[in-house]
């Protein structure tokens, strides 16, 4: 399991706001798949963010699909209770903490408040299987996944990517992780100082 924690890698998650919600400004349906979820932080990361971001009304149109490939079903049940002990919260903004977190078990742990609990939709997916859980993304983010796999998976991975995203969707990545010279032609890369990607239709 990758090493993570809430908000990690902020930098790209500043970029997705400054692209993504600009991009899904009015849309009836806002899609986001997070791949490779783990135990959910990163996914109620970009939930909080966009929250903070979006407006109530833009934000009930919010859906974030979180998938990773599991063995023991284990994040499924952590990600849909949204309780996480003390230690994995520590790093959160302290007035973020306050506005989205409420303590239990004597603040030894910290739950997600609904409204951004109903955001999360987790499901067990194996990237590998070259199908994508849905299509109609106006995001999907990969992080410390595609490091982990040969040159070729990566390619067909990204390259479903791009099949699932809406025509001008954002795909982001970790910042170690460059994009294939053979497919960089799906994509414009939209910042210097970030892995974060728009679509580009292929021509027929």
């Amino acid at each position: 399991m990758a090493f993570t924690f809430f908000f990690r890698d902020m930098q790209i998650l500043e970029l997705i706001m400054r692209h993504v919600v600009p991009f899904v400004v009015g849309s009836s349906r806002v899609r986001v798949w997070d791949a490779g979820c783990a135990m959910g932080l990163e996914a109620y990361s970009l939930a909080i963010l966009f929250a903070e971001n979006m407006g109530y009304f833009a934000f009930k149109n919010l859906q974030i699909h979180a998938t990773d490939k599991e063995e023991s079903n284990s994040f499924g049940d952590i990600i849909r209770s949204g309780i996480y002990p003390e230690e994995e919260v520590r790093r959160i903004p302290a007035e973020l903490l306050q506005k989205y977190f409420m303590p239990v078990n004597q603040n030894s742990h910290f739950q997600v408040i609904d409204p951004i609990r109903s955001k999360i939709y987790y499901q067990r997916h194996d990237l590998l299987s070259l199908k994508p859980i849905d299509s109609g993304f106006s995001l999907i983010l990969c992080k410390n996944v595609l490091l982990h796999f040969q040159a070729e998976e990566r390619i067909k991975v990204i390259r479903m990517f791009h099949n699932a995203l809406l025509p001008g969707g954002y795909f982001a990545t970790e910042q170690t992780q460059k994009m294939p010279s053979e497919i960089e032609s799906l994509f414009v890369k939209v910042a210097p100082d970030g892995e974060i990607f728009k679509k580009v239709e292929e021509e027929s």
